[in-house]
Formats: structure tokens, sequence, C-alpha cells
């Protein structure tokens, strides 16, 4: 199993390391928010869609009882990171470097 994983995680590597081979962008942010790409346009129990992958084939799937809840589920709004929080709110945002804010 752990040679498994090595290989797994070598080939991870050298997809991102070799130009034209990287994984698309959607499907790297989805990775990045420790998501899964399912094949099926919903997302089985207890994960919820939260975009993309694969170049929109695919819908990202993030796990709802892990620390990893959307931004919305948690009451608040992605804003781009020039607008300043007067709250900040734990939560995903669609665009990694927005941040989640209860009041603005």
């Amino acid at each position: 199993m752990k040679l498994f994983s090595c290989l797994m995680a070598l080939l991870l590597f050298l997809l991102q390391a070799v130009p034209g081979l990287s994984l698309p962008k959607d499907t790297l942010r989805c990775v990045g928010y420790h998501g899964f790409c399912f094949h099926s346009k919903s997302c089985p129990e207890p994960f919820a869609a939260f975009g993309t992958c694969s170049r929109r084939q695919k819908t990202c799937c993030i796990d709802t009882t892990s620390n990893f809840h959307t931004c919305q589920d948690e009451r608040g709004h992605c804003v781009p990171p020039e607008i300043k929080c007067l709250q900040e709110q734990v939560g995903l945002c669609p665009h990694r470097e927005w941040k989640c804010c209860t009041e603005v």
C-alpha cells in the first residue's frame, strides 16, 4: 500500500512538473480545497458540490462533515482580498484568495 501511495505521489508530481501535462485549473482548485472529483453531476452524501473538475467534465465535491464548509453554508459572503471585512468567517470561497465575511 505504501508503494502505491508513493507511486501516486510521484505521478502527481510529474503531472505538475512537466509543462502541458499538468492537471486542469479547476481540478487543482478542487484538490487544493481537499475535494474529490466525481463523474456524476450530483455529489453523494456527505459531500456537497463545489465547482467542477477536468475542464468542467466532472463535479468537485467537498466533505461537509469536515472543517471545509462553504462560505454560504456558514452564512457569509465571499469577497475579493481588497475589500475589508468587519468580521471574518471561516468558510470556503470559489476563488482561493477571496475571504469569507459576515459583515463587509
